[in-house]
């Protein structure tokens, strides 16, 4: 189905790369046009591209990567899995964001660990696409990836969690290219538009316009994606395990909270943006415009010399400095051993307004606190947020 000037392209990309060819895993032309689609059949971003992901594969070691077997802690809590097919054959990629449990798997497993192991699933699923290509005797080259986010709550906007998911997506998008079909999305609540916003830059505009969210009727909208007797009756349809079971635990991995036995450190480090003494006998006052409502205030801090109050409030008198007992309190404030470990957190915006962080050292009346923290308004995506709220 290519044009002439498409074909010309094609025998040229493959002639520009002829140093690099014997070194690809199957450079057929189904692989090359991968490379050429993803940049509109741009040879020279296309063979850039291509030579950047030649470097990424010595680095993962994806040559061998198939036969590297992740911690047993993310083999059975990183929620992700290849189960079914779609009607066309190609596999079906879960993922039941909404059990996952980031901080549990980054005080278990390396940031590394965690992506390799999504790497290696981006691979088991070209080779299932190599295994159904033969079986069916046509080319399978696309999957699709169905993201449960049912339970998607405030903990998942945890930053050190939402850094790990950026950075796959960008190597998702820089070294698998063309290989999304679709990316639907079930049982949305309407903090995924607040999600979706702090990865949708790592996206590309063609993986963005491949993104279908689904309402209340999903479960028989999911159908039209993927076959019937390949959904769990989970979903709604027919496959269940030999036993009866619903969720076909053999093929999906739900996730979970993760048992603190497995935890290798108590706290993961981070980096803030800001770092101020509080008096003894004083108190610091953080304060945050909030345009519209459905935006996420997000924290975390550390402190240094002692414990640390904190809490949020909301301004009742727009322009002037207000105490905290004429402020309307959304978090109460209390004590944290935030010297001993890191605090985070994060609230919902319910209305537009001014909230306040404060770090409240009143209480001492010998000790001043150094405080190191990071504050961030999270945005929703606008578009998804409109397309939610028809649902």
């Amino acid at each position: 189905d290519l044009s002439p000037s498409q074909e010309k392209s094609l025998a040229q990309f493959r002639e520009n790369i002829q140093d690099v060819l014997s070194a690809l895993p199957n450079p057929d032309d189904y692989f090359l046009l991968r490379w050429l689609r993803a940049w509109s059949f741009d040879l020279q971003k296309s063979e850039d591209m291509l030579r950047k992901h030649m470097e990424f594969q010595k680095q993962q070691d994806l040559a061998s990567i198939l036969a590297w077997q992740p911690p047993e802690v993310v083999r059975l809590y990183n929620a992700n899995s290849i189960g079914g097919h779609d009607g066309e054959g190609s596999p079906v990629w879960y993922h039941i964001m909404g059990s996952l449990d980031p901080k549990g798997l980054l005080l278990s497993a390396s940031k590394q660990e965690l992506l390799r192991d999504s790497f290696r699933s981006c691979e088991l699923l070209l080779r299932e696409c190599k295994l159904q290509s033969q079986k069916l005797g046509k080319k399978v080259e696309k999957i699709i990836a169905v993201f449960d986010l049912e339970g998607l709550g405030l903990r998942h906007l945890w930053k050190p969690g939402i850094e790990v998911l950026q950075e796959f997506s960008s190597a998702l998008e820089a070294n698998y290219p063309e290989i999304l079909k679709n990316l639907i999305v079930v049982r949305a609540p309407k903090l995924f538009a607040v999600t979706f916003n702090l990865v949708n830059s790592y996206m590309s505009e063609e993986t963005r316009r491949k993104v279908v969210i689904l309402g209340d009727n999903w479960k028989q909208e999911l159908t039209k994606f993927v076959s019937p007797d390949q959904l769990p009756m989970e979903f709604g349809r027919t496959m269940t395990e030999p036993d009866g079971n619903p969720k076909c635990l053999t093929k999906i991995n739900y996730g979970g909270e993760v048992p603190k036995s497995y935890y290798l450190c108590n706290q993961v480090r981070l980096q803030y943006e800001h770092t101020v003494s509080v008096g003894r006998g004083s108190s610091l006052q953080v304060e945050n415009e909030i345009l519209f409502p459905g935006c996420v205030l997000r924290w975390q801090f550390a402190s240094d010399g002692g414990d640390i109050g904190f809490g949020v409030f909301l301004k009742t008198k727009m322009g002037e400095w207000q105490k905290a007992r004429e402020m309307t309190e959304v978090l109460p404030s209390q004590r944290y051993n935030a010297h001993l470990v890191p605090e985070d957190g994060s609230i919902t915006c319910l209305k537009a307004s001014s909230y306040v962080l404060r770090f409240d050292n009143t209480y001492s009346l010998v000790h001043c606190k150094r405080i190191s923290y990071t504050v961030e308004v999270l945005l929703p995506d606008q578009t998804f947020m409109e397309k939610m709220e028809k649902f």
